[in-house]
């Protein structure tokens, strides 16, 4: 799928989109728009459409820096890094569980993905006007169901319910800007919408191995049960994120990595473990990803936020291949050959977002790298189906799933299965991927993990982020702010 990216291609087609929108996030040059028979008469505008929907997480403000704060900074796996005097705009805020409505962080975190959910709109709009093949249109609607329910399952997790748009609405109609977009739907509803997206979307996408090797990367069927799955878990149907994630296990489409440092590393790109992730190039990757994680001194790799933290590498077992592949130290030698000095600013930084100059793609512009960013990932359903098994009390099942990661981590099989050893598999085998502060949220253990770590979890308050000042703002009050905040 790399190979089709095409940002700029994909922004002129939206150009002549943007008035069906209530937000446009695109700038375009008026003169260069085309008009819609045009438009639908060229039957490849239907796939340059969904790459376009695609290309929206690779900006700065969907999966970088904001994200990695609100997602790692805050959890006990990682500090906020850089130096002292550089809060990152609000990243020491998040540190400290010190955050307010006003956020830099959370109002990126809602506008780019309620952009991409117009993207994700406007397109399922056009798509059903093209005179496309039947099973090729089918495909790509279900692309875009996919990535639209990605983006409504990271904003439930962080607002809890919220405004659900899934058509296109006129700008100049006031009633349904006020009953639509401003008005916050309940964490169910928002649940609910995430399930009927994924489940049609499954009904229409094919397996991995379907795909043509230009494709490698779209979403597949089992993308969209693996989501699924994930966000079963998270609403405690465990029968259901059993047998989802078991969807996902033996559909012969995935499997473990043999080495676990090779996930995240380019080798690993699209491979065996991979469900779905952000493709990206050397002229099209996510913006500052790996800069904003990069090591800060002397040589200067980055800037230096989220460094794994000392109760991160308290947590792993003796001999566990995870740790040294998740955590990079100062100094050391990294896997090809660079030095790691003692004049970096910080004592350790996050491995997995690291982007070798020296054995990976790169042209001098760690700005934007050809960095893949894992979504998901086939360890993750092993955890599903272990935890939603000891639920539903299989333990036999928990304790094999469970066992098949700790085996390629290195470590011996565990003889017996508890919630706690479940819980504690995820957080090393995920550690600084993403999930570690929602699954703090959703298992209760958020308020003793935070004391421990130094930091107040305020009850009632902390399991959702604040809707953004400048939310509430637009929305003339319309918008229900959450409790404490």
């Amino acid at each position: 799928m790399k190979k089709y990216i095409n940002y700029t291609l994909a922004t002129l087609l939206f150009a002549g989109l943007v008035s069906l929108s209530c937000e446009s996030d695109l700038e375009f040059d008026p003169s260069k728009t085309i008009s819609e028979a045009d438009f639908l008469s060229d039957p490849n505008n239907a796939n340059l459409l969904v790459t376009g929907v695609y290309n929206k997480n690779l900006d700065y403000e969907t999966y970088a820096f904001s994200w990695i704060g609100v997602t790692s900074i805050t959890s006990d796996d990682a500090d906020k890094g850089s130096t002292p005097g550089d809060t990152g705009v609000d990243k020491s805020l998040l540190d400290n569980l010190d955050f307010g409505a006003s956020g830099l962080s959370f109002n990126e975190a809602w506008k780019s993905r309620y952009a991409g959910i117009y993207r994700a709109n406007t397109t399922l709009a056009y798509l059903e006007k093209f005179a496309i093949d039947p099973a090729l249109k089918d495909r790509l609607i279900g692309e875009v169901k996919f990535l639209r329910a990605l983006w409504y399952f990271d904003l439930v997790r962080c607002f809890g319910g919220v405004p659900l748009i899934t058509a296109t609405v006129d700008i100049n109609n006031d009633q349904a800007i006020d009953e639509i977009v401003y008005t916050r739907k309940s964490k169910q509803e928002t649940y609910a919408q995430i399930e009927a997206d994924l489940n049609d979307a499954i009904n229409r996408l094919p397996n991995k191995s379907e795909y043509a090797p230009g494709d490698l990367g779209r979403a597949t069927k089992e993308s969209a049960q693996a989501l699924l799955a994930k966000a079963y878990l998270y609403q405690e149907k465990w029968q259901q994120a059993f047998d989802m994630s078991g969807e996902v296990i033996t559909s012969g489409q995935y499997g473990l990595e043999t080495n676990y440092a090779n996930v995240w590393r380019e080798v690993g790109e699209n491979g065996t473990e991979s469900i779905f992730e952000i493709q990206a190039t050397l002229t099209n990757g996510i913006t500052d990803y790996v800069n904003v994680q990069g090591p800060r001194g002397t040589p200067d790799l980055g800037w230096g936020f989220n460094t794994p933290s000392a109760g991160l590498v308290a947590a792993y077992e003796p001999g566990d291949l995870r740790k040294d592949a998740t955590i990079m130290n100062v100094p050391s030698v990294l896997w090809d050959g660079f030095v790691i000095p003692n004049t970096f600013s910080n004592p350790r930084y996050n491995y997995k977002a690291y982007q070798s100059s020296i054995a990976e793609s790169w042209d001098g512009n760690r700005g934007v790298t050809a960095k893949n960013v894992r979504i998901l990932k086939y360890s993750e359903q092993l955890l599903i189906r272990a935890e939603a098994a000891f639920h539903i009390s299989n333990l036999p099942e928990a304790l094999a799933r469970v066992n098949e990661i700790r085996v390629r981590a290195g470590l011996a099989p565990a003889l017996t299965v508890t919630l706690q050893s479940i819980w504690k598999e995820r957080r090393l085998e995920m550690a600084m991927e993403h999930d570690r502060w929602f699954d703090l949220i959703r298992t209760g253990q958020a308020a003793n993990a935070m004391a421990i770590d130094g930091k107040t979890f305020v009850v009632g308050k902390h399991e959702v982020f604040p809707i953004p000042q400048e939310q509430l703002i637009a929305s003339e009050g319309r918008l229900a702010q959450n409790p404490g905040y």
